[in-house]
């Protein structure tokens, strides 16, 4: 009997339709995007990106690869963005270190696979909007 029902399990498990799992996302997306492309991609727009399937963060994308990033629940940061190599650079000066990703894009949504660590789950684009980040923070009021 147990053996049936390790069967079944089993049988129901592969009947069910393949999810496409992050990891497995980035493995066949291509070419990462170029700066030319990501821009194009990106500019006049908010994106919010998950991680595991969580909310992880915001950031929005204005003109002059100039950015605000804010994760889940914290205070918007500006920034820059430029291109090295195929990667896609964030400095958000004293707040953070460097912070490279391949961009791809894909049926999903934007995904980025951070630089140096293969391994690592990539970030996959939840919703996008043409409304600005909503900040919190000390610096912000009326």
């Amino acid at each position: 009997m147990r053996q049936f029902l390790v069967l079944t399990c089993l049988a129901t498990l592969t009947a069910m339709p393949a999810m496409a799992q992050p990891a497995d996302l980035a493995a066949d997306l291509g070419k990462p995007l170029t700066a030319e492309q990501f821009d194009a991609r990106t500019q006049g727009r908010t994106i919010t990106y998950s991680a595991q399937g969580q909310p992880y963060g915001t950031e929005q994308y204005k003109p002059g690869h100039k950015v605000v990033w804010a994760f889940t629940q914290s205070e918007c940061k500006e920034g820059d963005w430029f291109q090295s190599d195929e990667y896609i650079c964030f400095d958000y000066g004293d707040y953070a270190p460097l912070q490279c990703w391949t961009f791809y894009d894909s049926p999903q949504g934007l995904v980025a696979k951070f630089r140096g660590d293969p391994a690592s789950e990539p970030l996959v684009s939840l919703s996008e909007s043409q409304d600005p980040l909503s900040c919190q923070g000390p610096d912000l009021g009326v």
